[in-house]
């Protein structure tokens, strides 16, 4: 019989600490990472997110101290599916190329029992696991969960936005519980298995290649504001100890996924301590800021969470946020103004409705716009904003829009374009219907 040590989703705070956490007490080796014999009988193990000889600054990894090692399993072999994950953007074969703006309506839940891993799809990226850069969008869309079944990823570091149904989490480190509203980050390599408590769950993954997610720098704002590191929770240590059953590991590599099984299941991990963990955070926590005088702040004032690129001030992705919050620019066109960007930017919807948009997008549907695509709000809401009286306003209540937004060219699926069936085709209509506004005669309003 299996024997759970429960840690009830306790958590610690912090972001980038180095954590210590035991589920047993002296479970950690005192003084050093590898006696010869450990605490319990137990084995060392080390999982480095980061080379050895990086900076120290920069430096990832944990030791974890585990009933048995996870090497102790069968050969992997190809995980068969009717639609496969893609790796590398690069490859036309693996992507439809196209300029157009972008919008799909909410993927759809499935109607035969389907798993986490077995509902992931590819819907945009750029770069190439194989050589370690690059970014991927991809949605999941589930409705069980994974019994005796554990995930990893070699490819990259997932930040996964749950957008239906919350999402419990058993990793190698300990219990997490992620609610809509609230994202977590598991790096390359940690195993994990999602359940489902409240049934059908949807929602998003941006996917890093190379690098890790951190904290936005703050420069002129000073010490405080926008994603507060205290408000990270990773978990506690937590394990189980069982008798021999039988185990599925599914690893995803060079955006391919392969299986192999073993007697045990891989959440035995008694202790652990580094700084390289899995961790959530409730968006509701973000402290905004934003103009007070009169147009806009750019949206990077929203950054959450950033992948640095090797370019200062460039990165990889970031994730943004669009939340509930004040609006009192004087004399100002207040919604999001019309854009090109020499980013691209993937927004999707969690709960609510977005404030640039009247209709079309929805809660567990997306929008790509592409570098250089023009964008903007549509004409119902540009036609409002232009005329309504600029009082303070509480904007976005009960909604919650975000973005991946990365330096990187995204390609489009196949799967996104044509097989997922959710392109909306008459998006370009949304702009249609700005009309011309000039007056030749126009003179400036009398002092």
């Amino acid at each position: 019989m299996a024997k759970e040590f429960k840690n009830d989703y306790k958590y610690q705070p912090g972001f980038g600490n180095h954590f210590s956490t035991e589920a047993l007490p002296d479970a950690l080796p005192k003084g050093q990472n590898t006696p010869q014999l450990c605490p319990y009988g137990l084995y060392a193990e080390q999982l480095s997110g980061t080379a050895f000889t990086v900076d120290r600054k920069h430096n990832e990894r944990s030791w974890i101290y585990r009933i048995r090692p996870s090497v102790c399993h069968t050969p992997f072999e190809p995980f068969h599916r009717k639609t496969q994950l893609v790796g590398n953007y690069t490859d036309e074969a693996n992507v439809d190329i196209t300029p157009n703006q972008l919008r799909w309506s909410p993927f759809d839940i499935p109607t035969e029992p389907t798993d986490f891993v077995e509902g992931l799809h590819s819907i945009a990226g750029a770069g190439d696991v194989g050589v370690k850069h690059g970014m991927a969008v991809l949605v999941y869309a589930a409705n069980k969960s994974m019994d005796d079944t554990a995930f990893y990823n070699s490819d990259g570091d997932f930040l996964i936005v749950p957008q239906q149904g919350r999402l419990d989490i058993t990793t190698e480190f300990g219990k997490i519980l992620v609610h809509p509203n609230e994202i977590c980050v598991i790096q390359r390599g940690i195993r994990y298995s999602v359940a489902l408590p409240d049934g059908p769950s949807r929602g998003y993954i941006c996917e890093v290649f190379n690098g890790t997610w951190s904290l936005p720098d703050l420069g002129p704002i000073g010490a405080n504001g926008l994603a507060n590191g205290r408000d990270f929770q990773t978990p506690i240590a937590a394990f189980v100890h069982e008798d021999v059953r039988p185990f599925r590991i599914v690893n995803k590599y060079g955006g391919r996924l392969f299986t192999a099984k073993q007697d045990h299941t891989p959440f035995d991990v008694v202790a652990w301590h580094g700084n390289y963990a899995p961790f959530k955070y409730n968006l509701a926590h973000f402290n905004t800021i934003n103009s007070v005088s009169y147009d806009h702040i750019d949206p990077s004032i929203f950054t959450v969470l950033t992948c640095k690129s090797e370019k200062p001030g460039t990165a990889v992705a970031d994730f943004v946020i669009f939340p509930p919050r004040w609006s009192v620019q004087e004399n100002t066109f207040r919604p999001p103004y019309f854009h090109r960007n020499c980013m691209s930017e993937f927004m999707g919807l969690i709960h609510g409705t977005y404030e640039a948009k009247q209709g079309g997008f929805v809660p567990g549907g997306a929008s790509l716009h592409s570098m250089m695509t023009p964008h903007g709000p549509d004409a119902p809401t540009f036609d409002k904003a232009s005329v309504e009286e600029l009082k303070p306003m509480y904007i976005a209540k009960g909604t919650q829009a975000f973005m991946f937004e990365s330096s990187m060219q995204l390609q489009p699926t196949h799967w996104a374009i044509a097989e997922s069936g959710k392109v909306q085709h008459d998006y370009f209509k949304a702009w249609q219907g700005l009309k011309s506004n000039f007056d030749p005669n126009w003179k400036p309003a009398s002092q």
